[in-house]
Order: C-alpha cells, then sequence, then structure tokens
C-alpha cells in the first residue's frame, strides 16, 4: 500500500491543499509534502490525525478491498438445467445471492415452466426477451410477449410458464434474492 499517495488522493477528493491539511492536523505543509511523496512516515498519533482531518480513521484508510466487479461476460454465467420443468436458469450474476437483487435469464421450452415459489418480502420484474409467457400469481395469470415486461409483489404463490409453441426466454430480477 502506498500511504501517502492514498493520502493525497484523500486530500484531494476533501478539496483541501497541503496547506489546509496541514493547518487543520497542526503539522506542516512541509511534512504533509513529504508524506505524500513517501519521503517520510507519519507517527501513527499524526497519521489518525491526518485520517481524522480527512473524514476517515485508520481502519477504513487500511481496510484492502477488492475492486466490485462491474462487467460480467459469458465465463461467469452458470447454467442449471431442469429437466423435470422443461427449463434452464442461468445465473448471469455469481454470487448474487448476497446482494439486495438476483437477476436470472429464465429459458422455458415448449410446455416449461419455473419453479413455483412461495410468498415471500421482496419485487418481482421481467422482461420478455422472446416467447410468449404466463405469469401465475396466486388464482390470476397475465399472459406476456416478446417486448412485455412485468412486475409484482410477491404475496402469492407465483411462478412462470412457457404460453407459446417456442421457446421464452425471459430476463428475471428477484429482490431479496431467492432462486
Amino acid at each position: 500500500m502506498n500511504i501517502g499517495e492514498k493520502i493525497k488522493l484523500l486530500r484531494m477528493a476533501n478539496g483541501l491543499t497541503q496547506e489546509e491539511l496541514a493547518n487543520r492536523c497542526e503539522l506542516t505543509k512541509g511534512f504533509i509534502s513529504q508524506v505524500e511523496r513517501d519521503l517520510t512516515s507519519p507517527s501513527i498519533a499524526s497519521l489518525v490525525d491526518i485520517l481524522e482531518c480527512l473524514g476517515t480513521n485508520l481502519r477504513e484508510f487500511f481496510n484492502e478491498t477488492e475492486d466490485e466487479k462491474i462487467v460480467f461476460q459469458k465465463d461467469d454465467i452458470f447454467i442449471q438445467e431442469d429437466t423435470e420443468n422443461k427449463c434452464e436458469i442461468h445465473w448471469i450474476v455469481p454470487n448474487a445471492q448476497k446482494n439486495n437483487m438476483e437477476p436470472i435469464l429464465m429459458i422455458l421450452d415448449e410446455g416449461g415452466q419455473s419453479m413455483i415459489h412461495d410468498p415471500h418480502e421482496g419485487e418481482e420484474f421481467g422482461f420478455v426477451l422472446s416467447g410468449t409467457i404466463v405469469i401465475h400469481i396466486g388464482n390470476k395469470k397475465y399472459k406476456a410477449k416478446k417486448g412485455d415486461s412485468f412486475y409484482f409483489k410477491p404475496s402469492r404463490t407465483h411462478f412462470i410458464s412457457n404460453g407459446g409453441k417456442t421457446k421464452a426466454k425471459v430476463l428475471w430480477v428477484c429482490t431479496p434474492p431467492s432462486f
């Protein structure tokens, strides 16, 4: 970890000059400059003061977290085939169960359907990419075709089925994750 560079980035993010930071920490501008260029190391007490003036603390400053993955490729997708229900579930974001929402791509063969989901907290959203589907919510059925979307609160038993004679593809997003 390059402490000086990280301090400089924090200082700049806070819109402070070296002199302004030095004044707030009761240090000299020259000392802040040397720290930022890694020519000297601050004492723990000085580092705590600097970080406090920058709106952070030792724990947050030294916490090395992995960069969050933003883009997912085909190799990241996990596919589960459900031959009994004639469908495939494509988990398009790995480990989405730890997130607030879980997107999947569901491919339903003719006569296929998703698993039946019990009522739960949250929301469900879907976009029909191809084919025709039927959304079953409790005792009601709603038909959706390519280009249509659906949205509901899953307070009743629900699932989708293929309502046509060709494969249907649906991008389905559930919150909280339950697939």
